[in-house]
């Protein structure tokens, strides 16, 4: 996503749960103004923020019955809607974390402390780190995108109405075959290991090239699916070859340390949204497809844990960062192409459809030819849900990247005005 891009529009289609404004009508209610009080009420916002996003069976970890409420009934985690909100909940902090900047800079008169400056600097260079992560995550939403519409060749090619001819089965093997082929090149890419996508591609090899398919012809389409698997990656990447969001994700945690008990002002908000930040890309890489995001899902990429008693936003922010980290782990998603669950469900039905059709006679009778339908139809709904949960992912990455873009614009104006 090139900066150019962004055309400075300060409004967003989006609805970012509770607005700012009755964010902050909420904390004058409770606490007088000031820069303590300012401060305080900002580690609450981000608290509760987070606490929004726990899991139903993690919400009771230090977040209150608001947040259980909240949480139970809420998107499935892992989920394109659960991303999405994950997303939201990062711009409104990033937001809020805004005007507490504003207020402390007009607090202070002409320009900030020279620590205060350069700790809210540090912050904005680590964040346009993110804008890899951004571009990466956009560019694992298109391979998605890829992946749904062969799936939906291969169900529609089964769904239609009436008897399943030859001719469809032959379509729907050449599209779960390129599926296939472009699943195994993916996950090779994010993580060095095949998995499902191995499975898959060892299994249609050997079912699609049946003894009424010439070796050659079967070579022949072996071939043609590898180069086309090759010819989308070469395509779709627009970070560098050699780039790694493990990598990525060291340099954007790198040095993010909690504040020493003698740091006031803005040290706790700086740190508040560092740690914010990382979870967020941390979760994008893991969720999508990204080049080395197997090694980002190992939890030595993460920064040093926040202590859980100094901030109200800590609890929250860990469950969060342990079930990720137990969700990479689970044996049927440690070699997929993305922890979306979005992803996990298309890689079981397109396992179930191809089982399905290899186990079928032709021309296809009975219970085969039910199994196949059943199969086809399953498949169908998932690459539905697909298309409607990706469209607006892809749309909020674009819209994190531009928020990023716009802060350090401001960030920087701000220090040139001060530095006048």
């Amino acid at each position: 996503m090139p900066v150019t891009d962004y055309q400075g529009s300060t409004s967003s289609p989006f609805s970012f749960g509770r607005s700012l404004l009755s964010l902050r009508r909420d904390t004058t209610a409770i606490m007088p103004s000031g820069e303590e009080a300012d401060l305080e009420a900002f580690q609450r916002h981000v608290a509760s923020t987070l606490a929004e996003l726990l899991p139903a069976a993690d919400a009771g970890t230090g977040a209150g019955d608001a947040s259980a409420a909240a949480a139970a009934s809420g998107e499935e985690f892992l989920s394109a809607a659960w991303i999405r909100r994950l997303l939201e909940a990062f711009v409104l902090c990033q937001e809020e974390f805004r005007v507490v900047v504003a207020q402390a800079r007009r607090r202070a008169g002409a320009q900030l402390p020279a620590s205060a400056e350069r700790m809210v600097a540090e912050f904005h260079e680590r964040a346009v780190k993110a804008l890899d992560v951004c571009n990466a995550a956009r560019d694992g939403v298109d391979q998605v995108r890829r992946w749904e519409r062969l799936a939906d060749i291969a169900a529609s090619a089964l769904g239609a109405p009436g008897e399943v001819r030859e001719g469809q089965l032959r379509r729907a093997r050449k599209a779960l075959t390129d599926l296939s082929a472009l699943l195994v090149d993916d996950a090779a890419a994010a993580s060095g290991a095949g998995g499902v996508a191995s499975f898959l591609s060892s299994h249609r090899n050997r079912s699609f090239g049946r003894a009424r398919a010439s070796p050659s012809r079967t070579a022949g389409s072996a071939a043609a699916a590898s180069a086309t698997a090759s010819h989308f990656r070469s395509l779709s990447w627009s970070v560098s070859r050699t780039w790694s969001a493990a990598r990525q994700l060291q340099a954007i945690g790198a040095g993010l340390a909690a504040p020493r008990a003698h740091e006031a002002g803005l040290a706790a908000p700086v740190y508040s949204m560092g740690c914010v930040l990382h979870l967020t890309a941390w979760a994008l890489v893991a969720a999508v497809p990204c080049p080395d995001r197997g090694n980002a899902l190992q939890a030595h990429h993460l920064p040093a844990a926040p202590p859980r008693a100094a901030f109200p936003w800590a609890p929250p922010l860990l469950a969060l960062q342990e079930r990720l980290a137990e969700e990479g782990k689970r044996k049927d998603r440690r070699h997929s192409c993305g922890l979306l669950k979005e992803i996990h469900s298309l890689e079981k039905s397109t396992q179930k459809l191809a089982e399905a059709i290899d186990a079928a006679p032709i021309p296809l009778f009975g219970d085969r030819e039910n199994d196949v339908r059943e199969a086809a139809a399953e498949l169908a709904a998932v690459c539905e849900a697909m298309r409607d949960g990706l469209e607006p992912l892809e749309r909020l990455v674009r819209e994190v990247f531009h928020r990023i873009v716009r802060s350090r614009v401001d960030g920087l104006d701000s220090s040139m005005h001060n530095a006048d």
